[in-house]
C-alpha cells in the first residue's frame, strides 16, 4: 500500500511510547495531539517567548497537502493556553528534515496567573490535513535546509 498521509514517531522518541494521533469519531476533521512528555507552560510575563511542547511525531503528506495544527477548543478555558502562532503549518518538506527529522511541536502562551502543568499523553491539539493551491506564475524551487523557523 502506497503511503499517502499520516503520522510516524520522530527520531529520539522511538522508546518513549508515543500514541501516533488519532480522531476519535467517524465525523472528526482533526487528528488529537498529544504530549510526549511532562512539561510545565508558565503565566505570561512580557517579552517571554511561547513553550514548545513536544508530540514526538512526524507527519507525512502528498505535494499539494499541509499539516494545520489547532489549539483545543478547551484549552483557553480550563488551561489558560492559546498557540502563540494562531494556526501551525507543517509543510511537506519539513518531513524528515536534517534538524529535527520533522519533530512537531505546538508554541503556547499560558495567560492564567498560574504555571500550568502538561502531563505526557495528554492530549494538547489536533492536527488537520488540507489540500492547498498555487497561484499562477508560482515558481518556487528552494528546497528545505533544516528544521523548525528554517525558511524565515
Amino acid at each position: 500500500m502506497k503511503k499517502l498521509r499520516g503520522f510516524e514517531v520522530a527520531k529520539g522518541f522511538e522508546d518513549k511510547n508515543i500514541n501516533l494521533p488519532e480522531r476519535k469519531t467517524k465525523f472528526s476533521a482533526g487528528y488529537d495531539i498529544e504530549a510526549a512528555e511532562d512539561c510545565v507552560v508558565p503565566a505570561f510575563k512580557p517579552g517571554m517567548n511561547p513553550t514548545l511542547i513536544k508530540t514526538g511525531i512526524k507527519a507525512y503528506m502528498q505535494d499539494d497537502e499541509m499539516l494545520c495544527l489547532y489549539n483545543r477548543s478547551s484549552n483557553p478555558k480550563k488551561k489558560g493556553l492559546v498557540m502563540a502562532n494562531s494556526v501551525g503549518i507543517i509543510d511537506k518538506d519539513y518531513y524528515g528534515n536534517p534538524d529535527n527529522d520533522g519533530h512537531i511541536m505546538f508554541a503556547f502562551y499560558n495567560f492564567k496567573d498560574t504555571d500550568t502543568e502538561i502531563k505526557k499523553g495528554e492530549c494538547i491539539g489536533q492536527g488537520i490535513f488540507q489540500k492547498y493551491l498555487i497561484a499562477d506564475e508560482d515558481n518556487a524551487e528552494g528546497e528545505r535546509q533544516g528544521g523548525f523557523g528554517s525558511t524565515n
